[in-house]
């Protein structure tokens, strides 16, 4: 008896490992193509072709010959049918404009938190005031990015088309004039094969 049961614990265990999964790190730039869903190289494409583009144009370039501009970024608008996480698509955008060296960016997304700390460092009566960040000192933002990802799907019984278009803006806020504009298009098509995989 204790034999058998002895077989049976290892037949289990042996039938356990056999299906534990197994959990691999890929090349987060590699290219994914696992489904015709917005992924992780459409973000990288996006981000790399609007840098790349306001970054050689003939006014970007002389706006940030010497000086390096104050900015602030709007989430990009999701207008496609999908759940998609756009606020990784404006940080991207907003990193690699940020470690090009031609521009600053001021953070909307924490203003709340900002204020609460300076009111705490001006009113609170704990921190020392000649170390206190004074109110009324921040630099206002000169420009404006933001933008829009909408898709078109198209399908029948065994192809499935989208397209999306990614539309990035960059608007002077004291003048109201669009100083840059940039789009990116992306289609991706899956065709289902004769026994539907």
């Amino acid at each position: 008896m204790v034999r058998v049961l002895s077989m049976v614990v290892l037949g289990l265990a042996v039938l356990v490992s056999g299906c534990a999964s197994r959990v691999n790190y890929g090349d987060a730039q590699a290219r994914e193509t696992v489904t015709t869903d917005f992924g992780s190289t459409d973000l990288q494409m996006i981000a790399a072709k609007m840098v790349d583009d306001m970054m050689v144009f003939p006014p970007i370039v002389a706006i940030t010959q010497s000086r390096r501009p104050v900015m602030f970024v709007d989430q990009v608008k999701n207008k496609t049918s999908e759940h998609i996480d756009t606020e990784s698509v404006t940080d991207t955008i907003q990193s690699k404009l940020i470690n090009s060296g031609k521009f600053r960016f001021v953070d909307m997304t924490v203003v709340n938190k900002v204020r609460q700390q300076l009111e705490y460092q001006q009113d609170s009566g704990m921190v020392d005031q000649s170390t206190a960040t004074q109110m009324g000192r921040q630099i206002g933002a000169e420009f404006m990015l933001y933008g829009n990802l909408s898709s078109i799907v198209k399908r029948d019984d065994s192809t499935k088309d989208v397209y999306y278009k990614f539309t990035l803006k960059m608007l002077n806020i004291q003048t109201g004039i669009i100083e840059w504009s940039g789009e990116k298009e992306i289609r991706k098509t899956r065709k289902r094969t004769l026994f539907g995989l």
